[in-house]
C-alpha cells in the first residue's frame, strides 16, 4: 500500500489462513515492522503466529478506511511499529 500524499510504501498487506487452510485474513503491517533478510531474499516480521490470529484484520470484499489517523495509529501500536512524521503541504 502506497502513501497517496507522500509516495512512500506505507503498509505491506499480507493474508493469513488459519491452520485448516480456511478463515482467509488479510493485514495491512506497517512496512516498518518488516526486517529485511538479504541472505534469504525476503521481509521478515518478527511476530508470533499465534498473534496472527488475534491481528486486526479484513476480509478481501471488506478494506480499512487506511487513512483514518485512529485505524493507523491502532495498527503501528499492534505491531509495535512507529508511526512516519507526516508532512502535510
Amino acid at each position: 500500500m502506497l502513501d497517496m500524499r507522500t509516495g512512500r510504501v506505507s503498509y505491506a498487506v499480507m493474508s493469513f489462513v488459519d491452520f485448516l487452510g480456511m478463515g482467509e485474513k488479510l493485514f495491512a503491517v506497517p512496512w516498518n515492522a518488516l526486517v529485511l533478510d538479504t541472505k534469504n531474499r525476503r521481509f521478515v516480521l518478527n511476530i508470533a503466529k499465534h498473534r496472527l490470529t488475534t491481528a486486526p484484520g479484513f476480509d478481501k470484499g471488506k478494506w480499512p478506511d487506511m487513512a483514518d489517523p485512529s485505524w493507523a495509529k491502532g495498527i503501528h501500536d499492534y505491531y509495535g511499529a512507529k508511526q512516519y512524521a507526516e508532512e502535510v503541504h
